[in-house]
């Protein structure tokens, strides 16, 4: 009688579960209007029906996005389960996370956030033992938790702190000085900064600004002719000194840093997300000018640290896994240069001084190799970490006695390592007080063919002893692009996906940095399709060797990885059944006209260039999607001020989705309110996750469990 009982509960769970999927799956579109807007590339007719879209100002497009939220968020609280998962998310991510300690003067800063605060609270303390103290505490700037603000560089006499001050998630920030020892904010404002450090010398600094832009156009409008200014404390920012600008060039990037003890001036120029232009000043001799150290455009170059009047420069020219050579700035042609740290077969990821020696950090397979060198080059050791994963840090003054340096893994919460560089000795600083049992998971990396026979490393993190029976629920992410490389790394957010029995899977693709720029290369302009081919063999490789099947597979990305998932679900549809495009460049023909986006046009070629155009309107998303296809069930994410991918790409793009879309899956777009690029707060973040995970179990079947 009691098992007759359990089986009809059971039964009734399952009937309710299935009517509310029923029921979320009656979803009635909003009708988006269509306009006749065509635009001739080279000969070739491409219609644009949604362009009035690309104007998130106008009245009736405010209104699109009213109309689309309704109905997704209508859709996603029918989701029986969607408040339990939030209530698991916000457990899960309820515990303190801090950064390294900073040293500036006798003091060490610190960020530190208790668990659930929407921002993270920079302290400060007198040495490594004293009392930490609130320095700055960005949760009081707004009522929503959307002000975020950090501390950028210090003056040498450590009595000033310049702080980045940004709202809503936008790429725009202002720069702000707090003295230190008062902890008070000077009334200094510096403003339409974006993409910045402050770079001091004596009473100011340098920073990099544009123009400000048009009333209404600030998150949309392109940002042209960025320059360097000089602000000297005090002064309003209408009596800032420019110190660069290139009229000629109004596309180009341009920062400034000077050394640690303030002798040299640096300007490092970029065309794009690519490709730099090294330039040197000595501010010891007056009226020295700036001179060339490293000629532009065609490598990645940047100066690490002057020794007895000499650049260690970490660089790819002639070196495809980068190294490390020495110029001199009264001879920087390249038969003058010194190799310090030669090219390896490992790609040579970065490198940085600290306590009077040079770190290199090298990736293995996408994992990390630190070593320790003289600044001559002479290797001291390898530092052992504690397992395979990623390791950060090594940085600090010239005369640092103590560093600190961070290392993680997918299920290895940051640890924070103290580390002697006089004895190589790492010991444990504060370790993370996440609850999490990583005993219970484990981590492979395989390697599987792409459609060309490239050999391609993925990592798959699940529970010990998963069965391989096809019906586990997975998640594959990756990026594939602008030389960054996808490492192992922690994340709260994926702990609700490996408890249900989830794989939590992440490729990298070609166009990443994870074996140089032979690796990078191999995945832009004209080869970007290689990027596609990699993730879609990655999606056969999990459902041939039975982690899942095609309907249990999900797909997710974000900016770059957002024109993955797009290009992939346009390409092979068949293969996912959930998709998750977040802030994806859709519109390959025309993102290149909004804020920074021509700075991509060196990974992805133009529009306006004939030979470009091809290849681009081949796999843009937007304009590969066809009538008559069942598309995954897909949510596309974007916001409202994010001004580096416009969500114009998002709209265009789900409403292009929503009319080809010819099955009952669901086709949403989730647009979040003050956020930007990526979630502008911690609330936000949780919600966003709520929501990823409901509509992924549930267009699955699955029921989670909570712990």
């Amino acid at each position: 009688m009691k098992k007759m009982l359990v089986i009809v509960v059971i039964l009734a769970v399952a009937l309710a579960f299935a009517a509310c999927r029923k029921e979320a799956a009656k979803l009635t579109y909003p009708e988006t209007k269509k306009v006749d807007q065509v635009d001739d590339y080279f000969g070739t007719k491409v219609a644009d029906p949604y362009r009035w879209l690309e104007d998130d100002n106008a009245e009736d497009t405010k209104a699109w996005v009213e109309a689309q939220n309704a109905v997704t968020f209508g859709y996603l609280e029918k989701i029986p389960y969607r408040a339990k998962i939030k209530e698991r998310l916000t457990e899960i991510f309820n515990y303190p996370r801090y950064s390294s300690p900073r040293r500036v003067g006798d003091h060490y800063f610190f960020t530190k956030n208790d668990g659930l605060q929407n921002q993270s609270v920079t302290y400060i303390q007198k040495g490594l033992d004293g009392e930490p103290e609130v320095f700055l505490d960005p949760n009081q700037l707004s009522a929503d938790g959307t002000v975020r603000a950090y501390l950028m560089g210090e003056s040498a006499d450590s009595r000033f702190v310049a702080v980045s001050r940004g709202e809503a998630g936008s790429d725009w920030s202002e720069i702000r000085v707090m003295e230190i020892a008062t902890k008070t904010e000077l009334p200094d404002r510096v403003r339409w900064v974006k993409f910045s450090g402050a770079a001091w010398h004596g009473d100011g600094f340098y920073y990099s600004g544009y123009d400000a832009p048009a009333p209404g156009e600030e998150l949309s409008a392109k940002n042209e002719y960025q320059k360097i200014f000089y602000h000297k404390l005090g002064d309003p920012q209408e009596k800032d000194t420019l110190v660069w600008e290139d009229k000629e060039h109004p596309l180009r990037y341009v920062s400034a840093g000077t050394t640690e003890d303030e002798k040299w001036l640096f300007l490092i120029l970029s065309e794009g997300t690519s490709g730099s232009e090294v330039w040197i000043k000595d501010l010891t001799k007056k009226n020295a000018k700036l001179g060339l150290l490293v000629k532009g455009f065609d490598y990645d170059s940047y100066p690490v640290e002057v020794v007895d009047g000499k650049v260690l420069v970490h660089t790819n020219e002639d070196a495809p896994n980068f190294r490390v050579v020495l110029v001199d700035p009264g001879k920087p042609a390249k038969e003058n240069w010194v190799t310090v740290i030669p090219e390896k077969p490992e790609v040579l990821s970065g490198a940085g001084t600290a306590g009077g020696y040079l770190f290199s950090n090298y990736l293995k397979d996408a994992n990390s190799k630190i070593f320790q060198h003289r600044l001559d080059g002479t290797l001291v050791r390898e530092i052992e970490l504690p397992a395979l994963g990623s390791a950060g840090g090594f940085g600090g003054k010239r005369d640092e006695a103590t560093l600190f340096y961070t290392f993680t893994s997918f299920t290895y919460p940051p640890t924070i390592y103290k580390f002697d560089p006089a004895t190589g000795v790492s010991e444990v600083f504060r370790k993370s007080e996440v609850k999490f049992d990583p005993e219970a998971y484990e981590t492979k990396q395989v390697f599987y063919e792409s459609k060309d026979g490239t050999r391609v490393p993925m990592f798959i993190v699940h529970k010990r002893g998963l069965a391989l029976d096809g019906r586990n629920p997975t998640f594959l992410y990756a990026y594939g692009g602008f030389n960054i490389s996808m490492t192992p790394s922690f994340s709260a957010a994926n702990i609700i996906l490996l408890e249900n029995g989830g794989v939590y899977a992440m490729a990298n693709l070609r166009g990443g940095g994870e074996y140089g720029e032979t690796w990078h290369k191999a995945g832009m302009l004209e080869n970007k399709q290689n990027v596609f081919d990699d993730f879609i063999a990655a999606a056969e490789y999990l459902v041939r060797e039975k982690y899942t099947t095609t309907g249990r597979l999900a797909i997710a990305g974000g900016s770059n990885g957002g024109l993955l998932v797009g290009a992939v679900m346009a390409q092979r549809p068949e293969l996912f059944g959930v998709a998750f495009p977040a802030v994806g460049v859709m519109d390959m023909l025309r993102y290149h006209k909004f804020t920074v986006g021509w700075g991509w046009a060196v990974e992805y070629g133009s529009s306006a260039n004939e030979k470009d155009f091809a290849y681009l309107y081949a796999y843009s998303p937007l304009h590969n999607l066809k009538g008559g296809v069942c598309y995954p069930a897909t949510m596309v994410t974007t916001a409202d001020h994010d001004d580096r991918v416009v969500p114009a790409h998002s709209f265009k793009f789900a409403a292009t989705l929503q009319e080809a879309h010819a099955c009952a899956k669901p086709v949403l777009i989730r647009i979040e309110t003050r956020s930007g690029h990526g979630s502008s707060n911690l609330s936000k973040a949780i919600e966003d996750l709520t929501d990823q995970w409901s509509f992924m179990f549930f267009n699955m079947g699955i029921k989670p469990v909570y712990k």
